[in-house]
Formats: structure tokens, sequence, C-alpha cells
């Protein structure tokens, strides 16, 4: 089981979301027309109180005449009381229009945000997607596959909703709040400066706290990773942790993560929730400060009842946007962990790029494989694996690696496949080094079988010719039979047209038969086979085994193996001891030497009988 991974702080919050708005940068065109919707809207919302406070003018005028004439001694009687309905209705009319309007930029302003929204989660996902292929397997040897899953699912989908719902709401909001401004300020200085200072408390309280939560958002999307690594490992092992009643261990284990991601996600969470209690305090704080100030003014004659009712819909309109500011701030933190993690992920270093390498074998392979003076150890660490391994393969022959465990028998492999890059020497085909070629022309030269047996949700078909064109059933069914499996294809419900998912139990040496026959059906010029029999009873592998005599005719075969029984007959025997050839020859050649082979041949017979 992976350690978990150390806890980093992000490095540049402002830094992530300029990354991602450069990213995003090809619907530069959509954003800029859904923030001048936003800036539309919002202006439109603000003329409103304007207009209301004509209206409320226009009502109470009748009313501060006939109080203007009480104070002044004049007559009452003599005052026009009746109200310019005409005019209140043009206005009420006004009203109606700008509110209709700034709906509709509105919904505009959020469909195209939306469209921008899914189209950039899109081309993430894409981008991952492409860079899986590129990365060397040095990576996935450090990462776990959980935490690579949670970047393309958990942490696209948090810059996305941010992305969509922080950028216009920040634009909408702070225009808002400067529209706000301005049109307080036209209307009366002392009021203005009034509601200002009533929201300064705000602002302070609303940076403290973001200032608190902003690493806890970066935890709960790292504990995020961590426990959807833990989950996918235990799930994909889950046989292993039942034999070995490790259930209580990987419970610990789940409890243990899932504390720290409730603990980031609750301090998260819960300093992100005070922000909307805190905002209506201070909302409702000016309004009290506004309406005790503006009654002063009104007794004093300095403004008119209109003035009120306009301020007490600005003082909303200023601090509304102080709490959308204040939750657009707590998502762009969120979506700016997960960016980062995301933007980490499409920086590690990739493979060389082999755009401009031509193809060098051309289509008639003889399967010559030379290694010269190779040398070898993991990117990763110091420790050299391959110390100083020199052989060839003549074309046609069988060639057999042997040795104990962790001598380099697999590494190797992965160096003629090219799975990793050599730190000296040369591995030639044809005599042609695998460094001139790219990894793609290597691969094609080789089919494939390994230990571990690996089959997608599809049909048997699709299994069988796996990246294989021209497969005819005649093919197909031949290549079952030689591997034994057309037994089991007659007892399935569809045959070859079958899919392959939890319904249909296959057991692992029926697998490791069909990966056998899809690597028949590839038919490449060379082949591998990693224990490509360890995993079927004795008297299928005599069956796979004279299909593989089949196969391996006139094709250079590179054959791992720990029963060296099964080796006898190959034309070449390799013994690998600490990363080096220690012995080479035939079977009879080898056990006359009486060396290492011997003594490991004989300790498998000893073990048999």
């Amino acid at each position: 089981m992976s350690p978990p991974r150390k806890f980093e702080r992000p490095k540049d919050l402002v830094g992530s979301w300029k990354r991602l708005l450069r990213y995003s940068s090809r619907f530069k065109t959509h954003m800029i027309f859904a923030m001048l919707c936003a800036v539309g809207g919002t202006i439109l919302t603000l003329l409103g109180p304007d207009k209301l406070s004509e209206m409320t003018d226009l009502i109470s005028a009748p009313l501060m005449a006939l109080r203007a004439a009480m104070e002044q001694g004049g007559d009452p009687s003599s005052v026009d009381l009746r109200i310019d309905m005409q005019a209140v209705f043009d206005i009420g009319v006004t009203l109606v229009v700008f509110y209709l309007a700034s709906m509709l930029l509105s919904m505009m302003q959020g469909r195209v945000m939306a469209t921008v929204t899914q189209r950039v989660s899109q081309r993430l996902r894409g981008d991952i997607s492409k860079k899986i292929n590129r990365l060397p397997m040095s990576y996935y040897n450090r990462t776990t596959t959980g935490d690579i899953l949670s970047r393309v699912t958990n942490d696209v989908d948090t810059i996305g909703q941010s992305l969509n719902q922080s950028v216009s709401t920040l634009v909408s909001s702070l225009s808002q709040l400067v529209g706000a401004l301005i049109m307080m300020f036209s209307h009366n200085f002392l009021m203005t400066v009034t509601a200002i200072v009533a929201s300064l408390i705000g602002f302070a309280l609303m940076f403290a706290i973001m200032g608190r939560s902003q690493k806890y958002f970066m935890r709960q999307q790292e504990n995020l990773g961590k426990i959807n690594g833990h989950i996918e490992e235990i799930y994909a092992g889950h046989n292993v942790v039942k034999v070995y009643n490790g259930e209580k261990a990987a419970r610990e284990d789940f409890l243990r993560m899932n504390q720290n991601l409730r603990h980031s996600g609750f301090r998260a969470m819960c300093l992100s929730g005070l922000m909307q209690p805190i905002m209506a305090f201070i909302g409702n704080f000016g309004y009290v400060a506004v309406c005790v100030v503006g009654a002063l003014l009104v007794v004093n004659g300095s403004i008119g009842f209109g003035t009120i009712v306009a301020f007490i819909m600005y003082i909303r309109y200023f601090t509304q946007p102080l709490s959308q500011i204040a939750q657009a701030m707590q998502s762009m933190q969120s979506a700016a962990a997960a960016g980062e993690r995301v933007f980490g992920f499409l920086d590690a270093q990739e493979m060389s790029d082999e755009s401009a390498k031509p193809d060098m074998l051309g289509s008639e392979v003889k399967g010559l494989v030379e290694f010269d003076h190779v040398r070898f150890g993991y990117e990763d660490s110091d420790r050299i694996i391959i110390h100083d391994f020199s052989a060839v393969a003549k074309p046609g022959q069988k060639i057999a690696i042997v040795g104990p465990t962790g001598a380099g028998k697999t590494t190797l492999v992965n160096l003629l496949m090219r799975f990793h890059e050599i730190n000296s020497g040369e591995i030639r085909i044809d005599g042609i080094p695998i460094s001139r070629m790219t990894r793609e022309e290597v691969h094609a030269q080789f089919c494939m079988v390994l230990q571990d047996t690996w089959l997608f949700e599809g049909t048997l078909r699709e299994n069988l010719v796996y990246c294989s064109e021209n497969v005819t059933d005649e093919k197909l069914k031949a290549a079952c039979k030689a591997v034994g499996l057309d037994h089991f294809v007659r007892t399935l419900p569809k045959g070859y047209d079958t899919v392959l998912n939890e319904q249909v139990s296959l057991s692992q040496g029926e697998k490791q038969q069909l990966t056998i026959a899809r690597a028949m059906l590839a038919d490449k010029p060379m082949l591998i086979l990693d224990e490509a029999t360890s995993s079927v009873d004795t008297r299928t592998e005599l069956k796979i085994q004279r299909a593989m005599d089949q196969l391996m005719e006139k094709r250079t075969s590179f054959v791992i193996a720990h029963r060296l029984s099964t080796i006898k007959d190959a034309d070449l025997i390799l013994v690998l001891r600490d990363g080096d050839v220690v012995e080479s020859g035939t079977h009879e050649e080898l056990l006359r030497k009486d060396g290492f082979y011997a003594e490991l041949y004989n300790s498998q017979f000893d073990r048999s009988a």
C-alpha cells in the first residue's frame, strides 16, 4: 500500500488562477460577452432605485407641499394634492423594462458561462488523458492511480464549478458594489459615508476568514486524492485483503484518511459558512445606520423620502456584493487548489518528443536483438538494477531469461520495450539502436503476454482482436482452439459476442488463455512471454505450450520463466543474478557446467520431488 503523500501548502493561488484564465483564453470572447452581460444587468438593476426614488418623490410631493404650506402659515386648501399618475405609470413601465432586460442579460450570461465551463472541463480532461500517455513509467511508480483519477474527476469538477460561479459572480458583484457607491454618492454624501463605515467591518472579517480558510481548502483536495487512492487500491486488491485478514488495518487506514478529510472539509466549510451570517449582520447594521441618519436629514429638510427609499435599496446592493465576493473568493481558493494539482500533473516531465524520428526498420524485420553493455537504474533511485548486460538473440531463436527474484528479468524486457531508458550501453534490433526508433515503432515489433492479465468491459471478440486489424472469424477461432479456449467460448450465451462483465465469470487461467490468444492474433515479428502459463493447470499448460511453439516458429522469442522445466528446449538460456549474466547456453550445456543454473534447476527438481 502506498504511503500517504506529505501535505504541501499551495505555492501560488493567484498564479493558479492566472494560469487557468490563460488556459481558457480560447473562450475569451465568450467570457468577455458574459461579463458584459453581467455588468449590463447590474447597471440596469442599479438604475431601478433611482427611478423608484423619483416615483416616491412624485407620490410624496403633494404631502411635502402641504407640510411646507402649513409650516409657512399658508392656506392648506390652496395646495394641489393631485398625484401625476401618468408620470408614475411611465416610471413604473421603465422599471419593468429595466428589470426584464436585467433578467434576460443574466440568463444569457449564465448560459454562456455554463457553455464555457463545460468546454474548459472537457479540454482539461482531454489534456489529462493525452498527458497520461506521454508520461514515463517512473511517474506511475511514485503516484497512486486513485490520486490521478481524483485529478481527472474531482479537481476538474471543482475548477469547472468555480469558473462557472466565481468569475461571473465576482464581475457582477464588483460592478454592483462600485455602481452602488457611485449612485449613493450622487444622492447624498453623508449617508454614503455612513453605509461605507458600517460595511468596513465586513471587509475586515471577510479577509481575516479567507486568510485562515485558504490552507484548509488545499488540504481538503489533497485528502480527497489520498482517500480515492486508498479506496482504489483496496478495491483492486480486495481478495488479498480478505485472505490476509487485512480488513481491520484497511479500515483503520480509511478511517484515518476519512477523519483527515472530514477535519479539513469541516474547517473549510465552517469558515466559509461564517461569511453569510456575518454579512447578513453587516447588512442589517447598514440598514439601521442609514435609516437613522436619513431620518435626521429628512427632519432637517436636507433630503426627501425618495432618497431614503433609494438608499435602503442601495445599501442592499452595497452589502450583498460583499457576501457574494466573499463566497466567490472561497470558491476561487478551492478551484486554485484543484488547479494547482491539475496543472502540476500537466506540467510533469514527459517522455522526449519523437515525432521527428522516421521509421527505421521497414516492413521486413528479421528479429536480431543485441544487448551491448546495458546498464540501468530506475529514475527515482540510485540503485543499479542491470550492471553490465550483453547478449545476442539471433532471428527465430527462443531466448529464455531465468534467475532468482529481483535478478532483473522483467526489467530487462521493459528496457527492450523502451518502457524505461537505459543509463548506458545500447540495445539494437536488426542492427539499429532502439533509441533511434520511436517507442511506437519498437512496440509494434512485439506481442507481449504478461503474468498479470488485463481485460476490459466489452465483447470477447473485442478483447481478443484488441488493436489488431483484419482478423477473420477463422483466424479468431483457430487461435482460441490452439490455446484451448474454444470449449469455454461454446459455453457462453452469445459466443464471441458475449460481453465480459461481472455477470461472466472467468477464472484466472481462462483470462491467461485469452491474453495468449490475443498475442497470437497480433502476429508481431517478436514475442515476449513473462510467466505466461503461471496461472493455468498442467494439462492446459501443455496445450498452450504447443500453441506457443507454433507461435514462436520463425520469431525471436523472449521467455521469462521460473519453472525451468518449461524452457528446456530454448535455443539460448540467459542466467541473471544481481543484474548481470552469470551464465549462458543451452539447457544441457548449463547443466554440464554444474553452476548457478544447475543449482536452480536441481533445487526445483528437489522441491517437486
